[in-house]
């Protein structure tokens, strides 16, 4: 589904990814880790549209996204959820959702209000807070919510277990794991090995900007020292 080869990006004279080459396949997890400032959001961003000074090869569904804007990316069916929780805080949690409503795709599965209130209960009950009365994991919630209101065929998801409380964490992988189920596919950036391990199918370890790992968590589990040298903090 989606192909990135050989990406560089920049930031001014600053180079921030050097090579980067990974893949996601129809209705998988994959998991891009890394310690902070290893390159995990720069890569989501280069995929989404986000940064301009880029070079290498980004294809989604057989077609090249590399330099396409972010808005014609996201309609051909790409989610994206930022590390930043940015929800309108003066509307309500419906209103939030309905900002993000997109026409349903034939060939991805339609979420409408009812089905996301069954997958984040939390949500539902306070379906008529504003947004600014949320906890910073219900707003994560939220705004996971508002990306599948546009029913996208792939979500990526920009560390989504950063500063929540260990029960959302918990309530989080049990969503992924639905949108697994849903038919969707998921790349995610984190920093938590154990959350990546519990929702992911396999991994990628970003190291100052190049890929340094691609394999399964069972291998990592029998090489502790890979994790040592390029996760631990």
């Amino acid at each position: 589904m989606l192909e990135v080869a050989n990406l560089d990006a920049r930031y001014g004279r600053a180079q921030i990814l050097n090579g980067v080459s990974l893949s996601l396949g129809q209705n998988e997890v994959v998991a891009v880790l890394g310690r902070n400032g290893a390159g995990k959001s720069t890569t989501m961003k280069s995929i989404m549209g986000m940064v301009r000074q880029k070079t290498g090869q980004i294809t989604y569904e057989g077609q090249s996204i590399l330099g396409k804007p972010s808005h014609a990316i996201c309609r051909a069916g790409v989610g994206y959820v930022p590390e930043e929780r940015r929800i309108f805080g003066e509307l309500t949690v419906e209103e939030n959702l309905e900002v993000g409503r997109r026409d349903k795709r034939d060939d991805a599965p339609e979420w409408t209000l009812e089905h996301l209130f069954e997958l984040f209960p939390n949500l539902n009950e306070r379906r008529k807070n504003l947004g600014k009365q949320l906890s910073g994991g219900e707003q994560q919630m939220l705004t996971i919510a508002r990306t599948l209101m546009g029913n996208p065929k792939m979500v990526l998801l920009d560390e989504p277990s950063e500063g929540i409380a260990p029960v959302i964490v918990e309530q989080m992988a049990n969503v992924i794991a639905e949108l697994k189920r849903e038919g969707l596919s998921v790349l995610i950036s984190e920093q938590n090995l154990h959350f990546a391990r519990l929702v992911s199918d396999r991994a990628y370890i970003i190291e100052k900007g190049s890929v340094c790992y691609d394999g399964t968590f069972d291998h990592l589990d029998q090489n502790p020292e890979i994790s040592n040298k390029y996760l631990a903090v």
